[in-house]
């Protein structure tokens, strides 16, 4: 059990974050790290500097895949408008199948998984809703 004023999870600060009075509020001198070094919080603020360039990059990589989904989805309406006007199906099984069986081989088995969001995310509206 945990005492009045004690957290049951250790508290431990991570090098380079910003932390306020309130972070450090329930600590007792047991839980309290060693001082660091210059060296230790020069290491903690190039690793903070490195998470946040990394994630920034993560971030425009999402912006670039979602308007790619985007794109996607308009070129299959379009294809799924010819084959209707066509005489056809709006949606093509065979083709639909070699789609998931790619992305498998090329990311395994949540590549499946990630095929199968797209293709429906493609099917359009007037499908989904029937």
């Amino acid at each position: 059990m945990c005492g009045p004023g004690r957290s049951r999870f250790r508290h431990r600060t991570v090098p380079g974050l910003l932390h306020t009075a309130a972070d450090t509020a329930d600590t007792t001198a047991e839980d309290e790290e060693p001082e660091m070094s210059d060296h230790t919080a020069t290491n903690g603020t190039d690793t903070a500097t490195a998470i946040g360039s990394a994630r920034q990059e993560i971030n425009e990589l999402d912006d670039r895949i979602i308007a790619l989904v985007r794109e996607r989805m308009e070129v299959s309406r379009r294809i799924q408008r010819a084959r209707i006007a066509a005489g056809g199906r709006q949606v093509d099984l065979t083709r639909e199948m070699d789609i998931l069986r790619r992305y498998r081989e090329e990311l395994g088995r949540p590549g499946t998984q990630l095929a199968m969001t797209l293709l429906e995310l493609c099917r359009g509206r007037e499908h989904q809703a029937g």
